[in-house]
């Protein structure tokens, strides 16, 4: 373990070490401009056909960014994706935060150490699920402002903060012509949706907004997208689950998707999205088929909604967003390695994409067509002679038919395409990639106590247990939160004052405290007619929780809904206390300024003997938050300072009560995520970083398929999953913010939920699994151009399918769960034996070493699955043996993982690559050079 350890630690130091090294110089390419044609942009005088993935900086911490960007290029990322955040930003006017999570500069950096371009969208209006759309809110404080529109306060405020990016970028020389790598910028963002609100201020505040931001000479183009009035120097671009019918508003300017859904958020009660990756696959093929230059994945990593970043009302805390890269930073499987593939098929097109002006069209069926590309070419020059030519031509076939195959034939051979999808011809003849054939492999995530280094131990004991080197404190203590006031710092005015007004969203929590008297014949009157007083709200958003005298009478959940809720008074005077909560501030729509919080029109006591009583002539008293968060009892330097009693296992959960405890970092490197599945609704922090709400809402039970079927126009609602189950109930922990040990948790739970029950556990892949046949096509590396054209130089042996399994850094394959060449039936974690079946199927693709006396090499290439990081393993009757003739046979494999340790160097089952594994470890080293 100590060995384990002490690598990691060195690898971490070393990475870290280069990352610095690469970061501290400034200039990541030769400079270089960035313009653009029709066709597409243009980069150092050669158009390009561009692969954007979404990373919002913010929504990961430091630490994740580099693997994060590393991912990204090897899934076949051109470009990095990201918005600014103006509220995290600047959270206080004139106050800016560049520092951190929002540490904008270092995150391009290590983009351009990547050798990656930088697509930054500044907006500065986001949406993007995040709180109030990425405006701060001190902005709807401006006397006279409306946000986004020709109003001068708003279009002040707006400039000063674009140029303050555009400045700060180009101090830092982070612009193309600078050697850095920014290529394209944003400005405003869907404006479009809402423009017809404003009339023709909305028009004018387009061609304010585009001169503005030209003015500011950046010296890249500027988007804007879902604006179809977007002004001439300014490229208009689509954001939708499908683009391949886009075009901008001039034949002068290329077709760019900004925002190609990959899912979608989340919220809480809700169901889990799910896109499959073969339609979105063909959404892309489509996109590059039809003419499109530039996509952008939003997102390829969603992350996470730290703190109270999370939009609303009720996004979750998790921005998953069903990505390629999960929320962890883990490959989602098999959407990251499908689109790698498709990816790599789109850049063998390249040449002939960015050298044809415009694409041949051909109808090939009713539902099916080809479109091609080829150098030079024009209408009615295609024909049979292109494969004489030099010059580069690349086809993509569509079958565009929801329910069936179509066979075609295209310039004399004949195709057969799989419905709704699309195949990637490079050189207008061989298929190298269709976008409903996927060879990827699955992988199924785990939270288990089983994961290697890893404790499933819950914090409900007494004492403290130490496994596998995680040591856990089992004792809990707790606070309870005063209802109502708890402090000076609180003002009484009669009427009800708007939440946003008075909170200025430093809390999520605003107490309304009054006094009711209730007289003997109010309490008669209700008795003789059997009745119940109320309190009556015209409309209110997003929480609220009523108390009479200290006790909770009901809670009202909605987005600016009617309440009616009976409250019981007693004789005499009552303290009535009314909560308004926000769960994110609203992120979408026009006259954001105005939305706002708490309650809207009259708020009334019915029931009483003389009638219904105006409570808005009343006088209140307001307490903005809670004494917990004003002490910061959440704070490793500050929690010590409150007065905290042991909470025993026996104790009764409450409301509205502060519990904190301490807990070890588990080993490893995987993932950290905490289980709050037994709590109610509140917030957590751990060491004093904000991991984000909780709530355990639970989603419907209806509204998922049992079988989600890719063919056909995808929406949010389809393919949806986890019904019956709550939304959310792991939360990201991100390891930089833990230490070795005592790492202090801490939770506000405003609904009796239980802290006893609350784990901590690893998150990381278990079991993958892969099927391929005979029909896949080879692996895309195999295949390369010249002028145009496959060389031909391939083998019959380099086209035979491949499945190629492989773990995350840091794990080995530990056992083969399923083989079968054959005929085999169902999917990942539910195989079976068809009636066709090769019965050496385990050894091949374990190789259990039969013939090899130790199962330690080096430096050797060896078909062996079992014991290693990464295999292939060729889809062929010459490897297995043919079961069963005249049948298309398909290899299928599911296999366990498990991470790298010294311990589980065993021999007949370890294989070590030289260069690949920790071989600096003095104890590996000496079973290696001990082995027999």
């Amino acid at each position: 373990m100590e060995y384990q350890r002490a690598w990691i630690r060195l690898r971490w130091l070393l990475l870290c070490l280069a990352v610095q090294l690469v970061v501290a110089d400034a200039e990541f390419f030769k400079p270089f401009n960035v313009s653009y044609d029709h066709r597409a942009l243009i980069i150092d005088g050669k158009r390009r056909m561009l692969i954007s993935a979404g990373i919002h900086y913010p929504r990961a911490t430091p630490e994740m960014w580099p693997d994060l960007i590393a991912k990204s290029k090897e899934g076949g990322a051109d470009v990095i994706e990201s918005y600014t955040f103006w509220n995290g930003h600047e959270p206080v006017r004139g106050q800016y935060n560049f520092e951190g999570r929002y540490d904008i500069v270092k995150f391009i950096r290590l983009v351009g150490s990547n050798g990656l371009y930088l697509f930054l969208r500044i907006g500065p209006y986001a949406c993007a699920e995040w709180n109030f759309g990425g405006f701060p809110v001190w902005l709807r404080d401006i006397p006279g402002i409306e946000f986004r529109t020709d109003n001068p306060p708003f279009k002040e405020e707006m400039q000063r903060f674009v140029k303050k990016i555009v400045d700060l970028m180009q101090e830092e020389k982070l612009f193309s012509w600078q050697g850095g790598p920014i290529i394209m910028l944003q400005i405003e963002n869907e404006y479009g949706n809402i423009e017809g609100t404003f009339g023709q201020k909305g028009k004018d505040y387009v061609k304010w907004a585009a001169k503005m931001a030209l003015g500011l000479g950046a010296g890249v183009p500027w988007v804007m997208c879902r604006q179809t009035d977007a002004p001439y120097d300014i490229i208009d671009a689509c954001n939708a689950y499908y683009c391949d019918g886009y075009k901008p508003n001039s034949y002068n300017k290329p077709t760019i998707w900004t925002e190609n859904w990959d899912g979608w958020y989340t919220s809480w009660g809700g169901r889990l999205p799910h896109r499959p990756v073969e339609d979105l696959a063909f959404a892309v093929a489509r996109f590059f088929q039809r003419g499109g230059s530039f996509q952008n994945y939003y997102m390829f990593f969603g992350g996470t909604n730290f703190g109270r970043t999370s939009g609303g009302p009720f996004y979750i805390t998790s921005y998953d967003y069903d990505a390629p890269i999960d929320e962890y930073g883990l490959l989602s499987e098999p959407k990251w390695g499908h689109l790698k593939d498709l990816h790599a098929a789109i850049r063998l097109c390249e040449p002939a994409l960015v050298a044809a002006d415009s694409p041949q069209y051909i109808k090939l069926g009713p539902k099916q067509e080809a479109h091609v590309y080829r150098e030079s070419m024009h209408a009615g020059n295609l024909n049979f002679s292109i494969y004489r030519s030099e010059s580069s031509c690349s086809a993509f076939l569509a079958n565009i038919d929801e329910h069936r195959s179509a066979s075609v034939t295209f310039l004399g051979q004949k195709y057969t395409l799989p419905p709704w999808s699309v195949s990637i011809l490079p050189d207008c003849k061989s298929v190298v990639f269709n976008t409903a054939k996927v060879g990827a492999q699955t992988s199924i995530k785990i939270v288990e106590s089983s994961l290697p280094f890893s404790s499933d131990v819950s914090l409900n004991q007494q004492f403290s247990t130490e496994n596998n080197g995680f040591h856990v404190t089992k004792s809990w203590m707790t606070i309870k939160e005063p209802i109502g006031v708890w402090s000076e710092n609180n003002f009484t005015i009669e009427g009800i004052l708007e939440h946003l007004n008075v909170t200025k969203d430093y809390s999520d929590y605003l107490w309304y405290i009054t006094r009711i008297y209730v007289s003997d014949d109010d309490i008669l009157f209700w008795e003789e007619n059997n009745i119940s007083p109320a309190v009556k709200i015209d409309s209110m958003r997003d929480v609220l929780r009523v108390f009479v005298n200290g006790q909770l009478q009901g809670s009202v959940i909605g987005h600016w809904v009617n309440v009616f809720q009976p409250v019981h008074f007693v004789r005499g005077y009552n303290d009535l206390v009314l909560l308004s909560q926000t769960v994110g501030l609203q992120n979408y729509g026009a006259l954001l300024e105005k939305d706002g919080g708490g309650f809207r029109g009259q708020i009334k006591l019915t029931g009483f003997r003389n009638g219904d009583i105006d409570l808005s002539k009343f006088l209140w008293t307001y307490q903005v938050g809670l004494k917990g968060e004003f002490l910061k009892v959440y704070a490793v330097e500050e929690n010590e300072k409150s007065e905290w009693t042991d909470f025993t296992p026996g104790a009764d959960p409450s409301i509205f009560t502060w519990y904190k405890t301490y807990f070890d970092v588990p080993a490893g490197t995987d993932p950290v995520t905490l289980d709050l599945g037994s709590m109610g609704k509140g917030q957590a922090w751990v060491n004093g970083h904000h991991i984000g709400r909780y709530w355990t809402l639970v989603a419907p039970k209806d509204g998922c398929q049992k079988v989600c079927n890719y063919r056909g126009a995808y929406n949010s609602d389809k393919c949806a999953f986890n019904c019956g189950k709550p939304t959310q109930i792991w939360y990201h922990v991100p390891r930089s913010w833990l230490n070795d040990s005592d790492n202090l948790l801490v939770i506000f739970e405003e609904t009796g939920g239980n802290p006893l029950d609350i784990s901590i556990k690893l998150r990381a892949t278990g079991i993958i699994c892969a099927q391929v046949s005979e029909s896949h096509y080879p692996p895309l590396h195999k295949w390369s151009l010249t002028r145009g054209s496959f060389d031909g130089r391939l083998s019959v042996n380099d086209l035979t399918p491949e499945m190629h399994l492989y773990c995350q850094d840091g794990y080995m394959i530990s056992s083969i769960e399923f083989a079968s060449y054959g005929t085999p039936m169902g999917g990942c974690q539910e195989f079976s034996i068809g009636k066709c079946h090769a019965t050496n199927s385990s050894t091949v693709v374990s190789e259990t070493f039969t013939r090899y006396n130790i199962a330690v090499t080096i430096g050797k290439e060896i078909k062996a699955c079992l014991g290693r990081n990464n295999c292939s393993v060729k889809i062929s009757n010459l490897v297995f043996g043919d079961p069963c003739r005249g049948i298309v046979k398909t290899l299928a494999v599911e296999a366990r993982y498990i991470a790298f340790a010294v311990e589980n160097l065993v021999p007949h089952l370890f294989v070590v690559r030289y260069g690949k594994v920790p071989h600096l470890i003095p104890h590996v080293l000496e079973k290696i050079d001990g082995a027999e």
